[in-house]
């Protein structure tokens, strides 16, 4: 099968996957005050980092147009696109759009639009999921319909340093982004099966959060020798592989990467943020 996955910036790519030219990245914008930084992959982390903690205003950010989606239509291979969640951004609708009009004028082109419901290095996992399958000579319909599957399986999880972030936005009211503050409570989170984010948990302090999160994964993990952990960390190597190792003396997944946050997640995430995706 000639095949193109598209994902857009919210996903995080390993190095083998950034190099592969059958996957293509299509970037969002991002913006504190008047500055606008296209997530392409060229951002300077730590200057954007240094950008918004000095900002008084939340970050922005805004999705790809159909028309970027639309101009890598345009070839022979059959195109899986996968994008953040549509709770979350409006990418997954430019995708739709973008994947309707092409239809229109190209009925016998196979397109699919997958809407992860997570984010992050959730989407990574199901980009590598398409790549397995069609790996395994699996035909379009049917990676479709297993790909549906995994994703209803998929979790993700993330603890942050900086509720900054949470409270610009308007996503936290500034008593409650105090008080975590003021006492070092750091909130565990989740990825909720319909796309949304919820609170599952507390704990005092980044250590102590990140334990209590590797002990809920233990929990609610399936099949993990069937599964990759993956974890994205802004800015806090160290720090994501602590929760690597806490992970895998709990749970026997068959395999494992860490990668650095893009600027969607690093803008959610902030410094210190660490995802978990499984």
């Amino acid at each position: 099968m000639k095949y193109k996955i598209l994902v857009d910036s919210g996903t995080e790519l390993p190095v083998e996957l950034k190099e592969d030219s059958r996957f293509k990245v299509i970037p969002l914008s991002l913006m504190v005050d008047d500055k606008m930084f296209v997530d392409n992959g060229q951002i300077d982390q730590k200057e954007f980092l240094r950008i918004m903690n000095e900002s008084q205003n939340g970050p922005k950010s805004s999705c790809p147009s159909p028309d970027d989606y639309l101009r890598e239509f345009d070839d022979e291979s059959d195109t899986f696109v996968v994008t953040i969640s549509s709770e979350l951004s409006g990418s997954y609708n430019s995708a739709e759009l973008a994947k309707s009009l092409y239809l229109d004028e190209n009925e016998s082109k196979k397109i699919e639009v997958v809407d992860s419901k997570t984010a992050s290095v959730g989407q990574t996992l199901i980009a590598l999921k398409i790549k397995e399958l069609i790996s395994e000579g699996h035909l379009f319909d049917d990676i479709v319909q297993k790909v549906k599957a995994f994703r209803s399986e998929l979790k993700t999880k993330f603890v942050l340093e900086n509720l900054d972030n949470l409270q610009k936005s308007g996503r936290l009211s500034n008593l409650k982004a105090f008080i975590a503050n003021a006492l070092n409570i750091k909130p565990i989170m989740a990825g909720t099966p319909d796309g949304l984010i919820a609170k599952l948990d507390q704990a005092r302090g980044i250590k102590k959060a990140l334990i209590t999160m590797a002990d809920i994964i233990e929990r609610d993990v399936i099949r993990p020798q069937e599964k990759i952990l993956a974890i994205a960390h802004c800015n806090c190597l160290e720090r994501a592989q602590f929760i690597r190792d806490e992970i895998l003396k709990r749970v026997p997944f068959k395999g494992h990467f860490i990668v650095e946050t893009s600027g969607v997640s690093t803008m959610y995430a902030n410094d210190g943020g660490i995802i978990v995706a499984y």
